[in-house]
């Protein structure tokens, strides 16, 4: 054997530590090797806490309680590179958990400490990974994003979308598009050119990086300027062209989300059309070829898929194939979208469709069609987005007619008796903005039975349901033979519980479907027997002006018949239309329109309040003249007048021209047949009674009882008597009073001034004639010596009422005289006006035709003239003459 030799063996020297190798199982031993002066403790350190993070959330909060994210970010400052990285990813893990977030939006350098280790000197991808993940995490919050926009993290994140690791591509457009819902950084993005490289993750084989990329293109399109920008990248063809890819199915609706952003764009549409992407569009989204266009070669076709599914995905996203390597479809094979995706389309198409510009290209590319096809989908989602969209496409007036057209009609009428309350609110506002001005569309809906399903939607749960059914019978009203079968359907009825929903669109619209139906008289007679006017009267309390408008405007149209304006006027809608007038923010033309409206109903009111009638209000028996009343004073009913006492204010006066019938006391004489009967049957009764009793009572005792049963049925018959007459009695207090002499009056002009050749011999007749009623001419100067008092108050003395009938005044001045010539003009159908004046002062004015003496029968356009019915009966006073303005005042 040979001899050993032994090595020599230097032992370390002595200030030198011997090596130590430590297990720890606790996290804060681990947080203090972080402050260790060696990087390969350092290193280990970083790298354990890594892997304990990435755990669980729980495992984060700890470290943040032990104080570990200082040492972290102190050691991603680093020039060890290994300890920048493993710090880098320990960091960027603990970032998900947001009490880090909380803690690192303290720290002044927490964000810029990120972003510099996204620079391009440091040549690690793993660090630019998890920087970018921390980023990411970071702009969840708004501050934060502003921090990152401030430090100029948008740069580096742009640059490192061409990274060739997927892992940072995915990072950096998650964090962008994080970033993407400031407008700051939206801009940003477009300075910084990163578009390109957006667009370009489009293609990539990742799913998620496509996805984010979407995600970040939909909300930086948000822009008007980024837009413009994409479509200069021809960034629509790459979106037409991934949306007709079928094995990325799930990320369609994404793509639609996108396009939908440019659609708001007419340059966008124009773009679309001119490359034919529209019907490709419109074609994938329905699930047909489309048409062959000429201008296109023959073995391409807009609009058909691009290939087949592929074999799948694997469990990282990755897609199998690239581009070069996928089979294009045949010609023939249609993949169906998924349902999200249609009701996303449907949804950009309504989108668009917003302006006008873009409705008329959308119609001309018949997106109408794709709408209609849509509609017949199974699920309820899809067919409320189409519904909606056909309603915003409708405002445009070529599109109603081409829905029609295009057998749109049956599937919307269809889905008007649908349960599904979204269906049904979107159904209800295509078929309210497809009756629009176009009747056929109102004749079609009828003729597919579609009117009953609106009527019945009056009475839906959906206020806006109620408003857009309202709103398209209103339409359907502008159709007189439309209407007449609505009215016959109930919908005068069914338009009253509306008006009392809480709603102001729905108060709106049924209100001015009620002045759309109300101008007949049979739907005004169903509508006030049904209690429909009360609450037509509250909605003119409504704060909205819209509500108080349509209100004011039906109760001007319904007001047209006298029944209907006087129950208006009971309900106080008179007071509350006076009240409104009187506002400075309420009061409206729609708010005149109707009070003039119940005036002309109502002339009494109208004099009392206006104190002017016009040639065309027409005096009738029942007018009453109760003086000028004040502003915004309540007017009376005439029978409230008739309850009140005697008094010493002002007379009303009372124009009565029926004829006084004498009273047959009826009820009297039926009291007394009663009575008659009643003796008689009592008579019978007692002598019947007084044979059958004759054998056991006396004489006298007969006679006694026949004169008690005389006194009974005497006593009986005068109460009745007594009750019969204070019912005449209470009958005749409210009854107005009769006038024969004004019946005389009536009858005298009729047989001697009617007969007349010329208005202007009439009008002088009958100037005459009242005067001489009604005591005769009065000089001019003798006017306040005239006693005309004295005798009015003798005859409200007689008749015990403050209601003068205007035939009983024997001595009258300008209010009584105006009055009475105004009454019988009107019987005689000549055209005056009565106009009040200050001091009881009130004149009539007439149209009178002049001839000119020179060229008999040639006449003038009419004058204005004031009739002197004091001074010179029958003399004409020229408007604006100095007698004619003299005879207006005192």
């Amino acid at each position: 054997m040979g001899k050993k030799v032994k090595k020599d063996e230097k032992p370390p020297p002595d200030d030198v530590f011997d090596a130590l190798l430590v297990e720890s199982r606790q996290a804060a031993t681990v947080v203090l090797m972080l402050k260790s002066p060696e990087e390969d403790v350092q290193s280990k350190a970083c790298e354990a806490i890594y892997k304990f993070v990435d755990k669980c959330e729980e495992n984060k909060r700890i470290l943040l309680e032990l104080s570990a994210v200082d040492p972290l970010l102190k050691l991603m400052q680093g020039e060890d590179a290994t300890v920048r990285r493993h710090a880098t990813m320990a960091l960027g893990v603990m970032c998900q958990h947001p009490e880090v977030r909380r803690y690192l939006r303290k720290q002044e350098n927490s964000v810029q400490t990120f972003i510099n280790l996204l620079q391009p000197e440091i040549a690690d991808t793993v660090v630019h990974e998890f920087a970018a993940l921390a980023l990411s995490y970071m702009a969840t919050e708004f501050s934060s994003k502003v921090t990152i926009f401030d430090h100029g993290g948008v740069e580096p994140l742009i640059k490192l979308l061409s990274s060739p690791d997927p892992d940072v591509q995915k990072n950096s457009i998650e964090a962008l598009a994080q970033l993407a819902l400031d407008f700051q950084a939206r801009a940003s993005v477009r300075e910084y050119d990163g578009f390109p490289p957006i667009l370009e993750l489009l293609k990539s084989e990742y799913a998620i990086i496509q996805k984010l990329a979407l995600l970040a293109l939909e909300r930086l399109l948000q822009d008007v300027e980024n837009r413009s920008i994409v479509r200069e990248l021809d960034g629509i063809t790459k979106l037409l062209d991934f949306l007709a890819h079928p094995e990325w199915n799930d990320l369609h609706v994404m793509v639609v989300m996108v396009l939908a952003n440019l659609l708001e764009d007419i340059e966008s549409l124009e773009q679309m059309k001119e490359s034919g992407g529209l019907k490709k569009m419109v074609a994938i989204i329905t699930d047909q070829p489309p048409a062959e266009e000429e201008s296109k070669k023959g073995d391409k076709k807009g609009g058909s898929r691009a290939g087949k599914k592929s074999a799948g995905k694997d469990a990282k996203g990755k897609k199998g194939g690239d581009d070069d390597e996928k089979e294009t479809a045949p010609v023939d094979s249609i993949i169906p979208t998924l349902p999200d995706v249609k009701m996303c389309a449907a949804k950009a198409i309504a989108r668009c469709a917003r302006s006008s510009g873009n409705r008329k290209i959308l119609h001309e590319q018949e997106a109408e069609k794709m709408l209609i096809n849509l509609l017949g989908h199974e699920l309820p989602d899809v067919q409320a987005a189409a519904a909606q969209a056909i309603g915003i496409m409708c405002e445009n007036l070529s599109c109603r007619d081409a829905i029609r057209e295009w057998e749109g009609m049956p599937p919307l009428v269809k889905l008007l008796n649908t349960d599904h309350g979204e269906v049904k609110e979107a159904v209800t506002l295509a078929v309210a903005n497809l009756t629009a001005s176009n009747i056929p569309n109102c004749q079609e809906i009828v003729n597919l039975n579609g009117l009953d399903a609106l009527i019945t939607g009056l009475s839906d749960v959906r206020e806006e349901v109620v408003a857009n059914v309202a709103c398209a019978l209103t339409n359907m009203a502008q159709d007189e033979p439309l209407r007449s079968e609505a009215e016959h359907k109930g919908v005068m009825s069914a338009l009253i519980e509306p008006l009392r929903c809480s709603n102001t669109n729905v108060q709106s619209k049924a209100a001015l479907a009620v002045s759309a139906f109300a101008c007949d008289v049979e739907a005004r007679t169903e509508f006030r027997e049904n209690g429909g006017l009360e609450p037509l009267i509250v909605l003119l309390h409504s704060g909205n002006d819209e509500v108080r408008r349509n209100a004011a405007w039906a109760i001007t149209v319904a007001g047209v018949d006298e029944p209907t304006a006087n129950e208006l006027c009971k309900l106080g809608g008179l007071h509350i239309l006076q009240q409104i007038q009187l506002s400075s923010t309420r009061r409206s033309p729609f708010i005149d329109a109707a009070l003039e409206r119940l005036l002309d109903s109502n002339l009494s009111a109208k004099y009392a309040l206006t104190g002017h009638l016009s040639s065309l209000n027409i005096i009738e028996d029942g007018f009453y003249d109760p003086g000028q009343l004040q502003p915004g004073a309540k007017f009376q009913d005439l029978e409230d007048y008739l309850q009140q006492p005697l008094n010493d204010k002002r007379p009303i006066f009372f124009v009565n021209g029926k004829q006084e019938t004498t009273p047959q006391p009826e009820k009297l004489e039926d009291a007394d047949s009663k009575s008659e009967v009643v003796k008689i049957s009592a008579n019978k009764a007692t002598s019947k009674t007084a044979v059958k009793e004759s054998k056991a009572k006396s004489k006298s005792q007969k006679e006694k009882e026949m004169d008690k049963q005389r006194e009974m049925e005497l006593a009986a018959q005068a109460q009745r008597e007594a009750e019969v007459m204070a019912e005449q009695q209470d009958m005749k207090v409210h009854e107005p009073p009769s006038d024969p002499n004004f019946v005389k009056y009536l009858e005298d002009v009729t047989d001697k001034i009617l007969p007349l050749p010329t208005i202007k011999e009439q009008i002088v007749a009958l100037a005459q004639f009242v005067a001489d009623k009604m005591g005769g001419p009065i000089e001019k100067g003798q006017l306040p010596y005239f006693c005309w008092e004295l005798p009015l108050s003798q005859v409200r003395f007689e008749g015990k009422t403050n209601v003068v009938p205007i035939g009983r005044i024997k001595m009258g001045i300008h209010t009584h005289r105006a009055l009475l010539f105004k009454a019988l003009a009107d019987r005689l159908s000549i055209g005056c006006t009565l106009t009040r004046g200050q001091y009881n002062r009130a004149w009539n004015e007439v149209m009178v035709a002049d001839e000119d003496s020179e060229f008999p029968g040639v006449r003038f356009p009419p004058t204005a003239y004031i009739v002197d019915l004091i001074h010179e009966p029958g003399r004409l006073l020229p408007l604006d003459s100095r007698e004619g303005v003299a005879y207006q005042k005192i």
